[in-house]
């Protein structure tokens, strides 16, 4: 496996980077494990001014980290700077709020005073994905970070940049030694990493292929795992939704980061009465997109992350359009001396195309029309996947009603799917488990261990319970 930075506007190889040999990944290993034992016996507190220096170094590095991402994967680099600023949110957010989130939990109880305790597990391994390079990286390192649980992490092979960038600025930030590793490794080691007894959990964000190996090796191993996978997320446009409103966001809803986003609006789902409206809008979004450097600010489309993307998204719009869909906007550009691909939509898929079950990758909008509100629940569930979702009606509270008959993860109502660092991130079905940042994102690697103290001697348990079952 080949790490390197080939930047997707030119589709120049900037640098290659050697594959770490099985020793550096022990001495990695050692060290990790040797510090979860160490802060097994000191405070949150410690940890919690660390993060809050790393958020300061995110904070400080803002452009040159920026500039890493856009050279590594091809994002705007506005976009970039953005996802860099959500880091160091994640970051203070987790120093600030995290121990709360840690407090002891009394129970009320027959058999006594308990409480519920949180502790660390051990370290972790995180296999990260290119998208978002620093960005999701943030959302495993910062609540395990508090918590005490290093982490080890393979990221994608084409944006190594990134990788090293995240190891030294949280270095730069005060963690230790042994805090957050990059693993430059093949998925033969990374197998051998969760095998390791010193490994207690592994987090994946990827594709539903990787999802079914990583879980597989965890499995086998008897390790927890969490996975966010790809989503075909729906974009519901319900009859009494003021278009104005869906015109604003609708183009940076399957446009931003070129498409290239799991909770991307994949599946715009509209209702009779607005459809043809509705259509003209997002033709207008698309059309009025302008391709080139992701690092000049007139630019508003960037590149797909690589060649090879490129080529998957043209194969799965030519093999729509060949099961009958219609090509209503744009054409498909397949030229592969180049990353860029302009913006199609597709409407007319049914149900017997392949392309109904499977996720567009890209700057590629999918429009289907229904006779009513029941009908866009029914569609928007009928799905393999289940990761986010819109809804967009003129009374809020009846959306809302909507939004939460819909099978997914998470659902924003009259308003555009974005994060934030309190924001649970997850979803269900083939969209993976677990889930990432807010409170639950601090839960998921946790040993949420049970203490009783002082016995009531004064209650007969076997006689109330018969004895330990």
């Amino acid at each position: 496996m080949a790490y390197q930075t080939i930047n997707p506007y030119t589709n120049e190889v900037e640098k290659t980077y050697e594959n770490h040999d099985d020793a550096y990944v022990e001495s990695a290993l050692t060290k990790a494990h040797a510090l979860y034992k160490k802060w097994r016996n000191e405070p949150l507190a410690g940890r919690a001014k660390v993060l809050h220096q790393i958020a300061e170094v995110f904070t400080k590095k803002s452009d040159e980290l920026a500039t890493i991402i856009t050279h590594d994967m091809g994002k705007l680099y506005a976009e970039a700077q953005g996802e860099v600023a959500l880091c160091a949110l994640i970051a203070e957010y987790y120093a600030t709020k995290g121990a709360d989130f840690l407090k002891d939990e009394p129970i009320e109880t027959v058999m006594g005073e308990a409480h519920v305790e949180y502790h660390s597990v051990g370290v972790l391994m995180a296999v990260e994905p290119w998208n978002f390079p620093l960005y999701q990286m943030m959302r495993v390192f910062a609540p395990n970070y508090l918590v005490g649980n290093p982490l080890v992490y393979k990221h994608a092979s084409n944006t190594p940049g990134s990788a090293v960038a995240f190891e030294q600025a949280v270095a730069e930030g005060g963690a230790e030694d042994g805090a957050c590793v990059n693993l430059f490794i093949n998925y033969d080691q990374v197998n051998n990493v969760i095998a390791d007894m010193r490994v207690q959990g592994v987090a994946l964000t990827g594709s539903e292929r990787a999802g079914k190996e990583i879980a597989s090796e965890a499995g086998r191993n008897l390790k927890k795992s969490s996975l966010e996978l790809g989503g075909s997320d729906p974009f519901v446009i319900l009859d009494d939704a003021d278009l104005s409103d869906v015109e604003k966001i609708v183009g940076k809803a399957r446009l931003y980061n070129a498409g290239q986003v799991c909770t991307s609006s994949k599946r715009f789902i509209v209702t009779e009465k607005n459809y043809d409206k509705f259509l003209e809008i997002l033709k207008k979004a698309f059309g009025a997109v302008k391709p080139g450097d992701p690092m000049d600010p007139e630019t508003s489309l960037a590149p797909l992350s690589t060649v090879s993307a490129k080529k998957g998204l043209v194969a799965k719009a030519k093999e729509a359009v060949e099961n009958g869909a219609t090509l209503a906007f744009g054409e498909i550009d397949d030229n592969l001396d180049n990353n860029f691909f302009p913006p199609i939509i597709l409407t007319d898929i049914k149900r017997d195309n392949p392309s109904y079950w499977k996720e567009f990758f890209g700057p590629v909008g999918v429009v289907y029309k229904v006779k009513d509100e029941q009908a866009a629940i029914d569609l928007a569930n009928d799905s393999n996947y289940g990761l986010g979702g819109i809804v967009f009606g003129g009374d809020p509270k009846h959306a809302a009603e909507v939004a939460g008959k819909i099978e997914t993860g998470m659902v924003f109502v009259n308003n555009f799917g974005g994060t934030a660092p309190e924001l649970p991130f997850g979803g269900i079905k083939n969209s993976g488990y677990g889930r990432e940042l807010g409170r639950l994102g601090i839960e998921t690697f946790v040993n949420a261990e049970l203490l009783m103290v002082n016995p009531n001697e004064h209650v007969d348990l076997t006689n109330t319970y018969g004895g330990f079952l």
